[in-house]
């Protein structure tokens, strides 16, 4: 197996955060929770990259910030109604989900 880094993000609601993430398209894999009364925790793909949504505390941080270099970023500000900032490496877009914890979308500048 290849090595693989996973980040964790504070979450309220992970099936709320996994419809959000499906907007970027990521897909929910897996979700555990021991009973009702007990915190959440998920997973979400697309292709090799992989995060995880936890509803423990002290699992994560609120207010992460994670930096997604994505294919077409035009799609994902138009998806989100996001204003496209242009950068020096290529335009991006700065995102924040429903728990506060904020994805900056970038697509780089072609040479």
């Amino acid at each position: 197996m290849a090595e693989q880094l996973v980040p964790i993000l504070k979450v309220a609601d992970t099936a709320r955060s996994a419809e959000w993430y499906a907007r970027l398209g990521f897909i929910k894999e897996f979700e555990h929770r021991y009973s009702d009364e007990f915190p959440g925790y998920a997973g979400i793909k697309k292709g090799d990259i992989e995060i995880h949504l936890s509803e423990h505390p002290g699992d994560a941080t609120p207010d992460t910030l994670l930096y997604y270099w994505v294919e077409d970023v035009d799609l994902v500000a138009k998806e989100f109604g996001a204003e496209l900032i242009e950068q020096s490496w290529g335009h991006e877009v700065h995102l924040t989900d429903p728990d506060g914890n904020r994805v900056r979308c970038a697509t780089r500048k072609e040479a």
